[in-house]
């Protein structure tokens, strides 16, 4: 079927193989090499815990002992699992401790019965965190049968964010009370940043709240509440982006997170995060999540906050086809695609809505069996919050035309303060109007044949098929390099993070790495 756009199926699967061609060498890339965070979350998943007194995790004073000793390209697993072997040390974490102390030495193996007795050593202590994993995707299955799912689409999404979990937690409570099904925790400024990952509940934090695995759990035990109170399962999501994003998609899936933000190219762009750092940490994650049964959101929208949306909009789409194909190869399946694309034209401009709708479109039909993110006016928002809402109403109307699976609710007061309560329940009751009154309008909207909205689709599609040309001959690092994605120009032998990366040897060893792509 061509569906509402017309659009030729030949041209679509030129699009994807195109893309296939252009993300290939960067998939290459991140089966060669490893970094300091994909080797962190190999041992958080083998059982390491907690920080020393200056608030540093142990699994980064172990890590950083055994790159000191050997470097990183073996793998930590196989000096770590063999030290364990020679001291004695039966507990992870201690030997992270007497390592810190400067008390333990780590090697490679050279006698081939003591590498393979340590390979098998990881193997069983990480597929112990694996099978905890495996144990709370069962646990998700088990509440949404029987708590229930929201009766309609698309899940509506809301951020609460104060910088103090414990007064996250009723806030979140509150919006799902208000009607909310997924909950986004936003993490505090600049925690992508930190190369490592702090520890324990946290009550400060600056215009967000820190991702830590015990602010997971206290969220995910609240949510679990007010499921039972209300029903239906509520999600939750945070973020695996940053330094830190194989760990904290390792800390997604111990504590059943449901939803993560996790885009193949967002720290490289807007954090000036290393490229080749952030592909390989974005594989090893994706990896993670597909086994945990995560929905990963993409952050194509954020490409819009920087570069023109209409001028732009191919770049969008040339981004959700990378994203597909890097998602698909790490192991992800299309219902856990949610592939981010924004309202974000300025509504001066003639036809505005009318674009806006063939853009969405355009995502709806080129992965119809993907969630989609759809996100709200931020741009263009000049803090008059009558104009606001009536900007977030259009917002709410194009994801209903358009069949959206994930509609992240406006704020009127976007770019004037942080939300109050008040806010989001008018917020909430705009995108309740909306889709009782118009929720189902996608079955009639069919755009004209051959008219704007369809040509629109059609030369946006054109011109991301060019672009995804010119992408397999020049390489993705070039165009990331060049500014082809929001107008930011990120070189792959610079960026924060690089000295965090490391080529594999001919004996590197990664039993998560194993255990996943089996």
């Amino acid at each position: 079927m061509a569906g509402k756009l017309d659009l030729d199926p030949r041209v679509v699967r030129e699009a994807r193989a195109l893309a296939a061609r252009a993300g290939q060498p960067v998939v290459d890339l991140a089966r060669s090499h490893t970094t300091v965070s994909v080797e962190r979350a190999v041992l958080r998943l083998a059982g390491v815990r907690g920080a020393d007194s200056d608030g540093i995790p142990w699994v980064n004073r172990l890590v950083d002992a055994v790159r000191a000793d050997v470097g990183l390209e073996h793998g930590v697993a196989v000096p770590v699992f063999h030290a364990m072997r020679a001291t004695g040390v039966d507990d992870i974490t201690v030997l992270a401790q007497k390592a810190a102390a400067g008390a333990v030495r780590f090697g490679v193996p050279t006698r081939k019965a003591e590498a393979t007795a340590a390979r098998r050593a990881a193997r069983r202590a990480t597929n112990d965190g694996l099978k905890t994993i495996d144990r709370r995707r069962a646990e998700r299955d088990r509440l949404i049968k029987r708590y229930g799912d929201p009766e309609q689409r698309p899940w509506i999404y809301l951020i609460v964010a104060t910088g103090d979990i414990l007064e996250d937690i009723p806030q979140a409570q509150a919006a799902a009370r208000a009607g909310a099904d997924v909950i986004a925790v936003i993490r505090s400024t600049g925690q992508s940043l930190l190369d490592y990952v702090p520890e324990g509940a946290t009550r400060e934090g600056f215009a967000g709240t820190y991702a830590t695995q015990e602010n997971f759990r206290l969220m995910r035990a609240a949510l679990d509440e007010t499921s039972r109170e209300l029903g239906r399962y509520v999600r939750l999501t945070n973020y695996a982006s940053g330094l830190c994003m194989p760990e904290i998609a390792a800390l997604a899936g111990l504590e059943r997170l449901d939803m993560m933000l996790n885009d193949s190219m967002y720290g490289i762009l807007f954090r000036d995060i290393n490229p080749i750092r952030t592909f390989v940490d974005q594989r090893f994650s994706r990896q993670v999540h597909a086994r945990a049964g995560i929905i990963i959101n993409t952050g194509e929208d954020n490409y819009l906050t920087t570069a023109d949306a209409v001028e732009a909009a191919h770049t969008v789409t040339v981004s959700q086809l990378l994203n597909e194909f890097f998602a698909h190869e790490a192991g992800l399946q299309n219902w856990q695609l949610g592939l981010g694309h924004a309202f974000e034209i300025n509504p001066e401009l003639p036809e505005s809505f009318r674009l806006e709708l063939a853009h969405a479109l355009l995502a709806r039909e080129l992965f119809p069996d993907a969630p989609l993110k759809w996100m709200p006016p931020t741009k263009h928002m000049t803090g008059d919050v009558f104009r606001g809402n009536l900007l977030d109403g259009f917002f709410n109307l194009v994801g209903a035309l358009t069949g959206q699976g994930i509609l992240l609710v406006g704020m009127m007061t976007e770019a004037v303060v942080t939300p109050w309560l008040s806010d989001r329940d008018i917020a909430l009751q705009n995108v309740r109007y909306v889709l009782t009154g118009a929720g189902n309008l996608h079955e009639d909207f069919l755009p004209a044949p051959g008219g704007f909205i369809q040509q629109r689709a059609h030369a946006v599609l054109g011109e991301a098929i060019d672009l995804l040309r010119r992408i397999e001959n020049d390489t993705l690092l070039t165009a990331i390099a060049d500014g082809t994605f929001g107008i930011m120009k990120r070189p792959a032998d610079r960026g924060k993070g690089l000295d965090g990366v490391a080529q594999h040897a001919e004996d590197y060893y990664n039993p998560v790495t194993e255990a996943l792509e089996a």
